[in-house]
């Protein structure tokens, strides 16, 4: 089995991104599945398009993408994306869309068909604090999570796909009051527990 590992590029003046470092890091292969490792731009539509020419590419079994959530104080598995582009910073090429469908043919929403629980309770057996997320934001992160689903609903039925969030790195925390924080070694054990669900539960074709 086949799962594409997607990370964003460093954005908005940070010189790294604590997703592209973790699924950087993984192995070649966790529990047995083949990891497809893939940086993607942090870029409205052009980061679905570096994922959909992946998915074509590759042919996965599964795609899971993977983000920064700034503020956020763990683990976060996405259960659902929505039709929706609202930005309040620019992405890394300028854009800033304000309420915008992200395809005007899409649903309003579409959901995560990873075993999001499964991979919620795999992690925190790793002593790693987690938990499901009904809100993947409004930015570029969103965006995946939607676009992924919507490409396959369309033109990969077998193929699932969702997203997780992981909070900044502690060296981007230093110096911020307030900002919470995680362990690149906690960010990689993590999504290593997140594939190996993965791995164990989706469908094979």
């Amino acid at each position: 089995m086949k799962i594409l590992v997607t990370g964003f590029e460093p954005f908005n003046h940070d010189t790294v991104n604590p997703a592209w470092e973790a699924v950087s890091r993984l192995e070649d292969r966790v529990a047995g599945a083949e990891i497809l490792r893939l940086r993607v731009p942090t870029v409205f539509y052009r980061s679905i398009q570096v994922i959909r020419d992946a998915m074509d590419r590759t042919q996965p079994d599964a795609v899971l993408s993977v983000g920064q959530a700034g503020g956020r104080a763990m683990i976060t598995v996405e259960r659902v994306g929505i039709n929706l582009d609202d930005a309040v910073i620019a992405d890394n090429e300028g854009n800033q869309p304000v309420d915008e469908p992200i395809f005007a043919d899409g649903a309003d929403g579409y959901f995560s068909t990873l075993p999001n629980r499964a991979i919620v309770e795999a992690i925190r057996a790793r002593g790693i604090p987690a938990s499901l997320s009904d809100t993947a934001g409004t930015f570029v992160c969103n965006h995946v999570l939607y676009g992924v689903q919507y490409h396959i609903r369309r033109d990969f039925p077998q193929m699932r796909s969702g997203f997780i969030h992981i909070p900044c790195l502690p060296a981007q925390a230093a110096g911020m009051e307030g900002v919470p924080s995680m362990s690149l070694a906690d960010d990689v054990a993590a999504l290593e527990a997140a594939v190996g669900v993965i791995a164990a539960k989706a469908i094979r074709r």
